[in-house]
């Protein structure tokens, strides 16, 4: 993220003109501000609430994208096992364990568990980007063999986002009628330990 944006009263906005890097990296950053805004300060109610026949939760999101965040960031990036956290959670497996699990996890399990995630993958993410760029081929690769690029990886991952967090835009207004696309002017979060990046 340029060093502009960090000046800015809302530091999840992406730049007007920036490089490829920039608006994609920033993209992310948006997603992520935005999904951590509709689960912020929540108890144990509002993560495990749901809506009609779905059985998506807040809590369940936020233990899907950490997940996710550090899947993509250590064995899709580079072929690495995910490590801790996740070596010592008790997975099973399955690709519903995050959803179900969560529903045991307190506010703050979860809220440190996700904020922790996003901080190891800026981590990473920054020492891609300045060993080879956008165009590096990574570890994730098709059944061919063919590897692809950190372009596409970041571009699946915003994907990602951009569904779960539509996800959670229903869920919040099911629990407690809040609404909108980002953030309210000069937002932080009051739960976890959660920074732009």
């Amino acid at each position: 993220m340029g060093t502009d944006q960090l000046t800015q009263p809302n530091p999840w906005e992406p730049p007007l003109a920036g490089t490829d890097v920039e608006h994609l990296v920033a993209s992310l950053e948006r997603m992520r501000a935005t999904f951590r805004w509709k689960a912020d300060g929540l108890d144990s109610a509002g993560l495990r609430a749901r809506v009609g026949a779905s059985s998506l939760t807040i809590g369940g999101l936020l233990k899907h994208l950490a997940s996710c965040e550090d899947h993509t960031f250590t064995h899709q990036l580079h072929g690495e096992p995910i490590g801790s956290p996740w070596d010592a959670t008790g997975w099973d497996g399955s690709n519903d364990w995050e959803f179900e699990s969560a529903m045991q996890d307190s506010p703050e399990t979860l809220y440190d568990l996700y904020d922790g995630a996003v901080l190891r993958s800026r981590t990473r993410l920054r020492a891609a980007l300045d060993h080879g760029g956008l165009d590096q081929l990574v570890h994730a690769s098709m059944p061919d063999g063919r590897h692809a690029s950190l372009r596409r990886l970041l571009s699946d991952f915003v994907e990602e986002y951009g569904r779960h967090t539509g996800h959670a835009d229903l869920l919040r207004e099911a629990v407690d009628g809040l609404v909108g696309e980002d953030p309210p002017d000069g937002w932080s979060p009051t739960s976890g330990h959660f920074t732009f990046g």
